[in-house]
C-alpha cells in the first residue's frame, strides 16, 4: 500500500509534527507517520492500546496533538513530541482507576515517556494494574485547550 503525499509534514520545535487539525483515523495517522524516529514506535503503541481497550474511540488531531474520545463525554487523553520525550496526558485523570500519575489538586494527569522507556512503554501506563488507565470515567468535563501541569517523567 504506497503512500501518495504532496508533502511531508513540517516538525515543529521538539520534533512535534505539525499536522492540520481534522477528525477521524486519517489525520491521526498522518501524525503517527511524521513522528520522529524512536518517538514514532510510542505513538503507535500508545494509539493501538487505546484503540484495542476503548471500543467506538473518537480520534482526531488538536493542537498539533491526536485526542482520543468518546462522544458525549469529550476527550479522555492526548499527547505530544517534545525533544526528550513524548507527554501522555489524561484529560481528567484524576476521574479515572486507577488514576495515573500526576498533581493530585488537578483533574489532568500526565507522564513523559523518554527513549530509555519504549520498549516498556506499556508497562509504564499500567502503573501496577492489569488494566490501563486510559478508560474514560462518565463525565460531563470537556477538554478546554490548556496544557497539563502535572507530570511525571518515565526514564530520563
Amino acid at each position: 500500500m504506497a503512500e501518495q503525499t504532496s508533502a511531508e509534514p513540517r516538525l515543529l520545535a521538539g520534533g512535534n509534527p505539525q499536522i492540520p487539525k481534522g477528525d477521524g483515523d486519517e489525520p491521526v495517522n498522518a501524525y503517527l507517520r511524521a513522528m520522529p524516529g524512536w518517538k514514532q514506535h510510542v505513538g503507535q503503541r500508545l494509539h493501538d492500546l487505546v484503540v484495542r481497550t476503548v471500543p467506538d474511540v473518537r480520534m482526531a488531531v488538536r493542537w498539533n496533538s491526536p485526542h482520543y474520545g468518546i462522544e458525549g463525554n469529550g476527550w479522555f487523553l492526548s499527547y505530544h513530541c517534545f525533544t526528550r520525550y513524548v507527554r501522555v496526558t489524561w484529560l481528567n485523570g484524576s476521574s479515572l482507576d486507577p488514576r495515573p500519575p500526576g498533581n493530585p489538586s488537578t483533574s489532568e494527569c500526565a507522564i513523559s515517556i523518554s527513549r530509555r522507556t519504549t520498549s516498556s512503554t506499556t508497562d509504564a501506563l499500567r502503573f501496577g494494574s492489569d488494566k490501563p488507565p486510559i478508560c474514560p470515567a462518565t463525565s460531563s468535563d470537556r477538554h478546554s485547550g490548556r496544557t497539563s501541569t502535572s507530570a511525571r517523567h518515565v526514564g530520563e
